[in-house]
């Protein structure tokens, strides 16, 4: 019999939409009664969920110990396999890494180009605001102004331009090197790690239906008990 197994995202917990189905918008709620969905699955039917270690184990312990559930980490312990992928055995195609490096080649081309965008406007703020001045301009009222203000726009708009859609960090490669090494299917609600496990030919569930998929699995085992 082919044995399911997930590797599991932190979104996997904390996306917004799986709260508010879970948990009516409380995460521990949530979170709790993921678990216990995953316990009863492998109990009953021997699915297995995995999330790579430390990485991404770490970033979920965090996440619940900032939200106040630090309890559910014993549980996670119990139901959820903590594996660290086997970076050196796991083979990924040269062709996949040469579509990465131009794929982020091009992000930092154009997070260059809003970089230089913003010290045009900030620039041309500062101008305007001392033609309009009859006295000196204040130190603070440029900072406050334009320099704070343009920081923020171009912080939202980098990351958007620089980070979205694409893998940006440990955790995010983890899961796709995991599932790869162990055949399994990614658990998560991210357009990067959706876009690379289907560059990889894994399996990608969005972690928003993934409860709903483990409901209906035990349901079916119910009916045929």
């Amino acid at each position: 019999m082919y044995k399911q197994r997930f590797v599991l995202d932190t979104t996997a917990f904390t996306h917004q939409d799986v709260v508010d189905r879970l948990g009516d918008g409380d995460l521990c709620r949530a979170a709790s009664r993921l678990l216990d969905l995953i316990a009863h699955a492998r109990l009953k039917l021997h699915v297995s969920c995995y999330v790579p270690y430390p990485t991404v184990y770490r970033e979920l312990k965090g996440f619940l110990n900032r939200h106040g559930c630090p309890d559910l980490t014993t549980r996670i312990d119990t139901w959820i396999v903590k594996k660290t992928p086997n970076r050196y055995e796991v083979r990924v195609p040269a062709r996949l890494f040469m579509a990465y490096v131009k794929d982020m080649r091009e992000r930092l081309d154009r997070g260059r180009k809003r970089a230089e965008k913003a010290i045009w406007e900030a620039a041309l703020e500062t101008y305007e605001i001392m033609l309009r001045e009859e006295a000196d301009v204040p130190k603070e009222k440029i900072i406050r102004e334009v320099i704070g203000e343009t920081v923020r726009r171009f912080r939202r708009k980098y990351r958007r331009t620089v980070r979205h859609g694409t893998l940006d960090s440990a955790p995010d490669l983890d899961v796709l090197l995991l599932a790869k090494e162990l055949d399994a299917a990614v658990v998560a609600q991210d357009e990067g790690i959706e876009r690379w496990a289907r560059e990889l030919g894994l399996r990608y569930m969005p972690a928003t239906s993934f409860p709903h998929m483990i409901q209906e699995y035990l349901e079916l085992a119910r009916e045929e008990d």
